[in-house]
């Protein structure tokens, strides 16, 4: 695929070989290359994501921040990153539209919107949408940024996210890098993706109330931090 920038893909993955196969075949054929980061599977995952034809890499230390992060500092220097789940419930045909923004330079940080698009029913639930209807009303209100969702989706240049020196190791991380955007001044914008049941095994969010709970927690942390706090 033939670009003036080139777009990769980086998907965070924690036992997922029931569908990393499946997701890294119908995500390469939107981008240039995929970066599947391991982040301590205790099952195939990274062995099926190889298969498959993604780049892995192992980040041992478990957190969501930090398989993001990891997946940024593997990618190839001036990309645009784009970053979607591995467990098949986003659309990969939505890559590039929520990175077309970035790589006409019309954006810098561009989110997937699950509320703007279409979901399947049983695809999120409802405590979930709640959530991020709260820290999304949160962040547009407090910080003036137009977000309505705040979902696993985004894109921006690999540059941009490494200037911005993330520090959230785990659910935090969405949050710090919205706020961190709209206190540097940073052009965010949304795009609309459709959003489907997730094709197999437990979320490590919504698959109990304690992991909702704890990632509920870590949002509210990071608004703390990186929206009322002195770290930028």
């Amino acid at each position: 695929m033939s670009t003036e920038t080139a777009l990769w893909a980086v998907i965070p993955a924690l036992d997922e070989e029931e569908t990393i196969e499946a997701v890294v075949a119908d995500v390469r054929a939107q981008v240039d290359g995929v970066l599947v980061v391991d982040n301590g599977s205790a099952d195939e995952t990274a062995q099926r994501a190889a298969r498959a034809g993604a780049r892995v890499v192992a980040e041992p230390r478990r957190g969501y921040g930090r398989a993001c992060l990891a997946g940024a500092r593997a990618a190839p220097a001036g990309c645009v990153l784009v970053y979607c789940d591995a467990d098949g419930s986003d659309d990969p045909q939505a890559l590039r539209r929520v990175a077309a923004p970035v790589l006409a330079g019309r954006a810098d940080l561009v989110g997937g919107s699950r509320a703007r698009g279409r979901q399947q029913p049983g695809s999120q639930l409802r405590h979930q949408r709640l959530a991020n209807w709260l820290f999304a009303a949160a962040i547009r209100r407090g910080w003036r940024v137009a977000v309505t969702d705040l979902g696993p989706m985004r894109a921006l240049r690999r540059e941009t996210l490494l200037e911005l020196e993330m520090q959230s190791q785990t659910y935090g991380w969405p949050i710090e890098l919205l706020l961190k955007a709209a206190r540097r001044g940073l052009t965010v914008d949304e795009v609309a993706v459709d959003l489907r049941v997730r094709a197999g095994g437990r979320s490590k969010v919504s698959g109990s109330l304690r992991a909702s709970l704890r990632a509920g927690l870590c949002f509210t942390r990071a608004l703390i931090v990186y929206g009322l706090g002195r770290q930028r």
